[in-house]
C-alpha cells in the first residue's frame, strides 16, 4: 500500500493539472484569474512558516474542483507551497482512505508535513456551499421521475455558474480552508 508521501512524489503539479484540463478548464481559470488571496489575516505567514505540502485528490469534470482548486492553488503560490494532484479515478485506494459520508467526494486536500505524514485534510466543499447544494438538491423531482435527469443537469449547470460568478462563494472556500488548515497546523 502506497503512502500519501509516495502519492505526492508521483503526482503532477497543480499547474500541470490545470494546463492539461479537458473539462471546465476555462471556468477554472476564470476563478484562478479573479481570486485575490487576502494578505492581512496571517494565514499566508503561517503557511510560509510551517511549509506543508498539499496533495489534492481531484478530477477535472468536478464542479467543486473547478471552484476549489484555483483558490487553493493561489493560496499555495502565495505561501510558496508545493501543491500536487492525483486523479481520484486512476487509483481509488487513496480516496478510499478519505471518504466523505461514505462516498468518494472530491476534491480532497491533504496537508503533509516534511516527514510525509498527513497533518490535516480539507474538502470537498465549504459548509455554506454544502448547505446551498443540499437545499438546491431538495428541489429536484424524485429519481424515478422521468424529468429527474434533465432537472439534475440543469441544477448542476446553475450551481456551476454560481461557483464561477459569485465571489462570495470563493470567500467561503478560502475562509473554511484557512480555518481547517490553521487548526491542523497549530496542533
Amino acid at each position: 500500500m502506497k503512502t500519501e508521501q509516495q502519492y505526492f512524489n508521483e503526482a503532477i503539479s497543480i499547474q500541470q493539472y490545470m494546463e492539461n484540463m479537458t473539462t471546465l478548464k476555462e471556468e477554472s481559470f476564470r476563478i484562478y484569474d479573479g481570486f485575490q488571496v487576502p494578505t492581512n489575516d496571517g494565514f499566508i505567514e503561517l503557511l510560509k512558516e510551517k511549509q506543508p505540502n498539499i496533495l489534492t485528490i481531484t478530477e477535472d469534470w468536478c464542479g467543486d474542483a473547478m471552484l476549489n482548486n484555483p483558490i487553493i492553488r493561489r493560496v499555495a503560490e502565495a505561501a510558496g507551497l508545493e501543491m500536487r494532484t492525483v486523479f481520484r479515478d486512476a487509483d481509488t485506494e487513496l480516496i478510499d482512505r478519505y471518504l466523505t459520508n461514505g462516498g468518494r467526494a472530491i476534491p480532497i486536500y491533504l496537508l503533509l508535513d516534511d516527514a510525509g505524514e498527513v497533518i490535516g485534510k480539507w474538502g470537498p466543499r465549504a459548509p455554506e456551499l454544502q448547505e446551498f447544494v443540499v437545499t438546491k438538491r431538495a428541489s429536484l423531482p424524485d429519481k424515478e421521475d422521468p424529468t429527474f435527469e434533465e432537472a439534475q443537469k440543469a441544477l448542476y449547470a446553475e450551481i456551476r455558474e454560481e461557483n464561477i460568478s459569485n465571489q462570495t462563494y470563493w470567500t467561503y472556500v478560502y475562509e473554511d480552508f484557512k480555518k481547517q488548515v490553521t487548526e491542523a497546523l497549530q496542533k
